[in-house]
């Protein structure tokens, strides 16, 4: 497996551990992670943490050019909120984990020239398989259902 997709598994697994939701993002420059993050609505009371978003706020503020030379790795398919801040920041691909449990503005994003992977990783689609069925209020209310 590459390193960054397990790198964002390890971010969801730690917001699993926390008590949130299973979804870990890192944004990757040049071959090197400058922002990870992990779904961490429950944990903060956040109406936008998201993996992506967490990612980006740990990311910090970065000059344009360096977002149009990143890489941005999430296990699960990125809705439409997590999407527009890919757009707005000019990120050229997405590596996704899995999209079949939920599947996002993947469309939307290569419409707009977004270069997007998708692997089916069987330990993305297995940490939220069981979050799911677990919890299935919570994923409502993080999806906006």
């Amino acid at each position: 497996m590459d390193s960054f997709m397990q790198a964002a598994i390890d971010e969801a697994r730690a917001g699993l551990a926390e008590g949130g939701i299973p979804i870990g993002s890192v944004i990757v420059h040049r071959g090197k992670i400058i922002g990870r993050g992990h779904n961490r609505r429950v944990q903060q009371g956040s109406a936008i943490l998201h993996g992506e978003m967490d990612a980006f706020e740990n990311a910090g503020r970065q000059p344009a050019s360096v977002y149009r030379d990143c890489t941005l790795y999430t296990t699960l398919s990125p809705c439409s909120m997590c999407s527009g801040a890919i757009l707005l920041y000019g990120i050229p691909k997405v590596i996704i984990g899995e999209n079949q449990t939920f599947m996002g503005e993947e469309e939307l994003l290569r419409s707009r020239g977004v270069a997007v992977e998708v692997l089916q990783d069987t330990t993305c689609i297995g940490l939220m398989r069981d979050f799911i069925a677990a919890k299935p209020q919570l994923w409502n209310e993080d999806i906006g259902v």
